[in-house]
């Protein structure tokens, strides 16, 4: 039984400090407002937190430390850490005006501590509820990736280990672009076909950027990539799909992220994407980083990428 620390009482920082405290370790949860979490998280409704979890203000050291923040908060709190041991990054995305992926702004910030990220299709509610899933341990140390793979493993929470980071890390963070625009897709009745055409061109685009990023186009046809992309963009659970169906229905960004809710990553990832692409063609992204910042309406959106010019696949 080791002390864990789970930064971040969000939905998916909760979920993980009741799945390790079903394995049997200790739990420190850090919230910024431990007052309003009692044994219950209104982030996560419905699942009871175990005597094993303790909601903490402070961050105390730990055997490793699983980092579950909203990305754009990543580097602000890895600036205040001093782990004593191996860091799980559980976030995905890429730093807005850096471009940077969690596992570069971990080495930027705390250069020298072990970090792996922690990446896949997973629902936090059904990872809570101790459903079966499988999700990607990825990072350069094998001997690291094993040894948190046993460490936060489960027979219903089946880990994989990959050494393609870069992989891994942009799968799990442009597949929230791309479930915004499935999501706009389906708000607008353009029907299941539009969707699925969507899907496998931003699935491309995924690979086409790891490949330029020095990853692997096999990664993204794994858990870390097609799994994710077909999760997040099945339906309405999936906050990204959620956004973007608002949009496709022509309502406002004002009403589909109010200040205070829950964070949709895309948002923040579509740009960063932009700026981390080095000049390749990422026509879904670039159409979802000009609709969610107003610059270009949902019509003219799918007007243009309809209006590509034709080529093999």
């Amino acid at each position: 039984m080791s002390e864990l620390l789970v930064i971040g009482a969000g939905a998916w920082g909760t979920a993980l400090g009741v799945h390790a405290a079903r394995q049997g370790h200790r739990v420190a949860l850090w919230a910024r407002d431990p007052a309003r979490i009692h044994r219950e998280n209104p982030r996560l409704p419905g699942v009871t937190l175990p005597d094993g979890v303790r909601v903490v203000s402070d961050l105390t050291p730990a055997a490793a430390t699983l980092v579950a923040v909203p990305m754009q908060h990543l580097r602000e709190v890895l600036s205040s850490l001093r782990p004593a041991g191996p860091l799980v990054l559980c976030c995905k995305g890429l730093e807005l005006g850096s471009g940077l992926l969690p596992l570069e702004v971990a080495e930027a910030v705390l250069p020298g501590v072990p970090a792996t990220v922690l990446t896949g299709p997973n629902f936090a509610h059904e990872i809570a509820a101790g459903l079966p899933a499988a999700a990607v341990v990825a990072g350069g140390d094998a001997a690291l990736r094993a040894a948190l793979i046993a460490l936060i493993g489960a027979p219903y929470f089946r880990l994989y280990g990959n050494d393609d980071a870069v992989g891994a890390q942009l799968g799990g963070a442009a597949k929230n672009v791309v479930a915004i625009a499935a999501g706009a897709v389906m708000g607008a009745g353009l029907g299941e076909n539009a969707r699925a055409a969507l899907i496998t061109r931003g699935l491309a685009e995924i690979a086409r950027l790891a490949r330029a990023l020095g990853g692997r186009a096999e990664t993204v046809t794994g858990l870390s990539g097609l799994g994710d992309l077909m999760l997040t963009c099945a339906g309405p659970s999936s906050r990204n799909f959620a956004l973007g169906f608002g949009l496709g229905q022509g309502r406002a960004m004002a009403d589909l992220m109010p200040a205070g809710g829950p964070v949709v990553e895309g948002v923040a990832t579509a740009p960063a994407l932009l700026l981390r692409a080095q000049g390749l063609e990422l026509p879904v992204a670039h159409a979802v980083a000009d609709l969610v910042a107003g610059r270009v309406s949902l019509p003219d959106a799918i007007a243009r990428l309809l209006a590509r010019p034709t080529r093999d696949e």
